[in-house]
């Protein structure tokens, strides 16, 4: 029994400073963060090299945040958990600053006890929709992050890491996301892809591994803040094991897993922007459900649900709809299709 007691003690020691640790600082890698303006989604891949992790449910709910419709934020190098510089970046996008607006905030007003509130110890990917819908990126890295490090930005991305093996690591990221065709997941997966190799996160090199933990989440406009269209999370893996390729299997399970006659790519809207009324042409002989519209705060504005049969296309009256940015929902009974539409 005093053996037993003996061993409790110290496992609870471990989990006391493990726990300490982390709320002191954490280190995480590579990751990117994305905007689509077609479609209004918004999306966050990454991944890291940290023992441990998986004792709080893997990266997905430490490094990154999500306004569905808006945009995202991911927070990285020295953080706190709870991480309290990403809730004050949320906070600051919710109050409408641009993704430079919420760098500048951010380095002005550290809010994170890490290395005594020192934003050169910080690393920042920000990606959003504007109120007219056109994407804003933006990315910040301290130069006491640990090396390798850096940030590019594009038109709608932002590619971030620390502790790297070198630039390839973020080069090909950025790569396989500009050069893959398909939805905002299948360019998240695949920039995730470019990161697959030994020594990605410097850390991993002796397992053989880019990292320990990695995750995929994806928001469609028209999502709830916290129920995601997708979430993958590879929590932690087992020494030596890739969680990259356990990502993939997830992702491919969940690609097929959708069903054959999805309306997407099919639905357009014309014309787009719109005035006073615009139509939502359908494939022919369609069969839908529900026309929503909704505006960038997440509200309906416009329902549907009675229709003729089979269609080719809905006119919607826009004329009350005031200037800005609206998603408009078509939904069939296997499949939705959400597509951006700007009111002038």
């Amino acid at each position: 029994k005093k053996k037993k007691k003996k061993i409790m003690k110290k496992n609870y020691t471990f989990l006391i400073a493990l726990l300490l640790s982390f709320h002191l600082y954490a280190q995480d890698t590579f990751s990117i963060i994305a905007v689509d303006p077609a479609t209004g989604e918004v999306g966050s891949a990454g991944a890291s090299c940290v023992d441990g992790i998986g004792a709080f449910g893997g990266l997905i709910d430490i490094i990154t945040d999500i306004i569905p419709g808006r945009g995202g934020v991911n927070s990285q190098a020295y953080v706190c958990i709870p991480n309290s510089n990403l809730a004050s970046a949320i906070e600051q996008m919710e109050a409408g600053l641009s993704p430079d607006e919420i760098i500048d905030f951010l380095i002005n007003n550290d809010n994170c006890a890490s290395q005594n509130f020192n934003p050169a110890f910080r690393q920042y990917g920000v990606a959003d929709l504007d109120p007219q819908g056109n994407p804003r990126t933006a990315g910040f890295t301290g130069n006491l992050a640990d090396d390798f490090k850096d940030d590019i930005q594009g038109a709608t991305y932002s590619v971030q890491g620390n502790i790297l093996l070198n630039e390839t690591v973020l080069t090909n990221m950025e790569n396989n996301f500009n050069n893959t065709d398909g939805n905002l997941a299948d360019k998240l997966m695949a920039a995730m892809q470019g990161a697959n190799f030994a020594g990605a996160d410097a850390r991993c090199l002796d397992r053989g591994t880019s990292s320990t933990a990695a995750y995929l989440v994806v928001y469609q406009a028209t999502d709830a803040p916290g129920d995601p269209t997708l979430r993958l999370n590879i929590e932690e893996m087992p020494f030596g094991e890739e969680p990259i390729d356990s990502l993939q299997i997830l992702y491919d399970d969940f690609v097929l897993s959708l069903p054959d006659n999805s309306l997407k790519n099919n639905v357009r809207i014309f014309p787009n922007p719109v005035s006073d009324q615009f139509q939502v042409v359908l494939p022919p002989s369609t069969f839908i459900s529900k026309i929503e519209v909704f505006d960038m705060s997440g509200k309906q504005v416009y329902l549907q649900t009675q229709f003729t049969g089979l269609n080719t296309g809905e006119v919607i009256d826009s004329s009350s709809f005031t200037k800005g940015v609206y998603f408009v929902r078509v939904t069939s009974p296997q499949k939705t299709q959400t597509l951006k539409i700007i009111k002038n």
